[in-house]
Parts: C-alpha cells; structure tokens; sequence
C-alpha cells in the first residue's frame, strides 16, 4: 500500500509540477469549451488522456516502443497549441459541427505523446520494481485526481467569466485560448528539434 501511495503522489506531483506546467496547460486548454453543465464530457475527455498517457508509460516501461526524447518534448507543445486552435470549433460552432469523437481521438493521442515525455524518467523509478502494475495504477490515479482538480478550477473560472461577469461564452473561450496558445509559442520555439 505505500508503494501505490508513492506512486499517486508521483501522479499528482507531475501533473501538478508548475515548473513544467505543460499539463496543466493542456489540461486548461481541454477544459475551456466546458461549463459545469457539462461536465461528464470534459471528465471523459480527461480521463481518455489519463489511460493514453499510461498506456505509453506501459508500452516503454516493458519495452515495448520507445520514442525520441526530443521529438516528444516539441511535440507536447504542438498538442497544446492544437487543442488551444481546437477550441475555436466551438467559438464558430454555428458553422462547424463539433463532435466528441474527434475530441476523443485527438485526446487520446495527445495522451499517448504527453505520456512518451514522462517514460524515461518513470522507467528510471520502475527500474528495480518486479511488479510493474502497481505503480502504473497508482501513478495513473495520481494523474486522474490532479486532472480533475485542475479541470474544477477550470469549470469554476468559466462559471465566474461566463455567469457572474456575464462575459459571452466564444468571446471566453477565444481569449482563454489565445492566452493558451500565447503561453505555449514559447515552449514550441525552445523545444524545437535542430
């Protein structure tokens, strides 16, 4: 039990790292479209991420695909930058059908890539454990209550904006999002691969 404790404070603490706040910027930029009212959809889409993002923690703990560091740190940025330029479907939903599944598929990458920038670090820990699902699954809980910590501050940021300073819900979704991406060109030009 205090192996599978470490391991959600590991989850919680790399999600929750504002040092490399790249998750809680993805995070952010999955949960602007969303309102308390849907929420169920926004848990779904973050709980996608969060079995992607361990599923290729598996697939390099036991060996199975490994992936250039390099790439994969230029390439977390690129999801959070598409999933920002993303929220303009809803922005322009008017003219634009926004499904969920697309959502999904697109999550569910971007889970897999954020997870590729973790394994090495997360193979290092793992280096001496026999048993290998225990700490995936405390990891992987670790990773969900942080994401849903972060999705509520979200959700409440935009009933704040949206409900009590009455701002219209595009013009919301359009700022955060540029903001987002604003905040993100940064990580892009300094992860770019030379």
């Amino acid at each position: 039990m205090q192996e599978f404790l470490f391991y959600i404070k590991l989850g919680l603490a790399h999600v929750l790292d504002l040092g490399a706040y790249d998750h809680i910027l993805f995070l952010s930029a999955l949960a602007v479209p969303f309102t308390f009212k849907s929420w169920k959809k926004v848990l779904i889409l973050a709980t996608i991420f969060t079995i992607a993002h361990c599923t290729s923690l598996a697939l390099s703990v036991y060996e199975v695909a490994t992936v250039d560091v390099g790439i994969i740190e230029f390439l977390i940025p690129v999801t959070i930058l598409l999933t920002a330029l993303f929220n303009f479907a809803y922005v322009f939903k008017g003219s634009l059908d926004v499904g969920l599944l697309l959502h999904v598929l697109a999550t569910a990458f971007f889970g897999l890539i954020h997870g590729f920038g973790f394994s090495n670090y997360f193979k290092m820990l793992m280096a001496e454990e026999e048993d290998k699902i225990t700490p995936l699954l405390g990891f992987a809980a670790g990773i969900e209550l942080s994401q849903v910590t972060i999705i509520l501050l979200v959700l409440a940021i935009a009933y704040i904006v949206l409900s009590l300073l009455n701002v219209k819900r595009s013009i919301y979704i359009a700022v955060a999002s540029i903001l987002i991406m604003a905040i993100t060109i940064p990580l892009l030009i300094a992860t770019f691969p030379m």
